[in-house]
């Protein structure tokens, strides 16, 4: 595994364009050590992953005082992914130097009472600004931070593909290690439940947005019978108590499916052409099948099963290497691919993968890919060196 946080050194990795820096949760002054290692750059946004372990009396507000006029935000994780792989119990910082990034922001405090035509019109006009403030600048894309049990994931990016055009989105629901209990959203200095955060960008960098899961759909399929989608609960599979159904088909003791066992036989559902998972969370008490994303009475899942995570994540990597190689890349990695990578004895090697293609990012409850919320996957932005300097 990589940093564990058990010490109190700032680490930095200096990828190019885009700066770095994570501190052990117990860090005394975590936003002061982090401004010092990253530099006197001006930045045009920080963006932190913070682990669950966190003292927020520490962070909160104190980020004014550090950063001053520079937007801060950033979330809780499921995990963090620093310089040196995955990682926990550390506070992950990416800041965007305003030399070749510009940003406006998105705030919706409360997702279940979005108003979705004043959030689209807000879009279009930081669009419209981004442009003018940098016309010489033709690249774009979004970056959006979610509450990971808010349930809402699915109706907010739904909604906010309006607005966003051809520009490209991804991100990922904010994390509570493997908890379940409290995700907080970071925005402006203050944490924030039930809430979300668009980053609208524009950039001198060439950039690729990309999502990408090793998982490849079975012939075993099985219909959801009963379900209350408003909490993403099945109640029944193929007519039967849904954790007793889902693991009579694994083959497996209803009493010992765990989130191992999830992430290693996960379900999926076609859609649009192309297969997209519908991870489940945890086994409810009353034998519950609760999911991390969309469900629905009617809806086919089909079993699926992972090729080798790391030979595929090599892979991608060297496609989007393939003309040059990224000065960094942006990750929101699932949970489940953490939890899958542990059960596997593969941390190490992922982590080394991730080293070697300057990865930086978080795990997550969760991740949006355009208008969709998936599972199991890695989403992000691959960001290259501009061609001239501008």
């Amino acid at each position: 595994m990589g940093a564990d946080g058990m010490t109190n050194i700032a680490k930095m990795r200096d990828l190019g364009i885009i700066k770095t820096a994570n501190v052990p949760c117990s860090t005394d002054d975590p936003v002061s050590e982090i401004l010092k290692t990253l530099g006197s750059d001006d930045f045009a946004l920080v963006i932190l992953f913070i682990a669950p372990c966190a003292d927020f009396s520490k962070i909160e507000g104190h980020s004014f005082d550090v950063f001053g006029d520079t937007p801060v935000i950033g979330c809780t994780t499921a995990g963090e992914i620093t310089c040196d792989g995955y990682s926990e119990r550390n506070i992950v910082a990416v800041a965007f130097p305003k030399s070749h990034f510009d940003a406006r922001l998105n705030f919706i405090p409360d997702v279940n009472k979005m108003d979705g035509q004043h959030m689209i019109d807000g879009i279009i006009r930081n669009r419209k600004r981004l442009a003018i403030h940098n016309p010489k600048w033709t690249h774009e894309f979004n970056f959006l931070l979610v509450d990971g049990l808010s349930r809402q994931e699915d109706k907010i990016t739904s909604s906010l593909s309006v607005g966003l055009g051809p520009v490209p989105l991804f991100g990922g629901s904010a994390g509570d290690g493997v908890e379940f209990k409290n995700t907080f959203i970071f925005y402006q200095g203050k944490r924030h439940r039930s809430a979300a955060v668009l980053t609208q960008f524009r950039t001198s960098c060439p950039i690729k947005v990309f999502k990408t899961d090793h998982l490849v759909p079975t012939n075993q399929r099985m219909v959801v019978t009963k379900a209350d989608p408003d909490n993403r609960i099945v109640t029944e599979i193929n007519a039967a108590p849904a954790a007793r159904e889902y693991a009579r088909i694994l083959g497996k003791d209803p009493e010992q499916l765990t989130a191992f066992t999830f992430a290693a036989h996960p379900v999926v559902v076609r859609i649009g052409g192309h297969h997209h998972v519908r991870a489940i969370q945890q086994v409810a008490d009353n034998g519950d099948l609760v999911f991390f994303s969309a469900i629905d009475e009617g809806l086919v899942l089909t079993l699926a099963e992972p090729l080798d995570m790391n030979d595929h994540l090599q892979t991608e990597f060297a496609k989007l290497s393939e003309h040059k190689k990224p000065d960094a890349i942006l990750a929101c990695d699932c949970i489940l691919r953490r939890l899958e990578a542990q059960e596997k004895q593969m941390t190490g090697a992922l982590s080394k993968t991730m080293h070697d293609n300057n990865v930086i990012g978080f795990s997550t409850y969760g991740e949006q890919f355009n208008s969709m919320h998936v599972n199991q996957t890695m989403t992000g932005v691959a960001i290259y060196p501009p061609e001239e300097t501008p």
